[in-house]
């Protein structure tokens, strides 16, 4: 089997996988990005196209519909110009540890998160994180720090669904 063929059916194989741990045991098991740190989670149904291209050290969690972009292709429309040869354009992401990957963000190429990091849900990350930091919006920016945001969440109270709703209501018609 060709290696583009083969690649393609474990894509499909992992977008199969509807369990989120089950997804992410395979993910490890198969040695689908360079590297996997302890503690992984990736809840994103659909792989990268350049996995290898994509570390991820220790305590990472990646929400779903994250997209990490590791190549551009610029290049088809720019040699389609005829006036020189443009290269296809990749590069290599790296997670450290302690990071945690809001839903529907995306990470462009060439892009460092340092550790003790959270992205919020919907950023766009165009480039690096340096540590202890809380990042948000298009174009991803420092919001707080990793530190503040632990705090935080250390007093957070878990409430039962009715209690959720009753806060709920009580904020919003005020």
């Amino acid at each position: 089997m060709k290696k583009y063929t083969k690649k393609q059916l474990t894509r499909l194989r992992i977008a199969l996988i509807f369990e989120s741990k089950k997804r992410t045991q395979y993910i490890i098991k198969h040695n689908i990005f360079k590297s996997v740190g302890k503690n992984f989670f990736f809840q994103p149904r659909m792989i990268p196209s350049d996995p290898e291209l994509i570390k991820f050290h220790d305590n990472v969690t990646v929400a779903s519909n994250v997209t990490f972009i590791n190549h551009d292709l610029v290049n088809n429309v720019l040699n389609n110009l005829n006036d020189g040869f443009y290269e296809y354009q990749k590069g290599c992401i790296e997670i450290m540890d302690n990071v945690f990957i809001g839903s529907g963000t995306i990470i462009l190429p060439n892009i460092k998160i340092g550790p003790n990091v959270i992205i919020a849900a919907g950023s766009v990350v165009t480039k690096d994180i340096k540590e202890n930091t809380v990042v948000a919006g298009i174009p991803a920016k420092a919001i707080g720090t990793f530190d503040e945001y632990k705090e935080k969440r250390k007093t957070h109270k878990d409430l039962e669904t009715e209690e959720l709703w009753r806060k709920f209501d009580n904020e919003k018609n005020k």
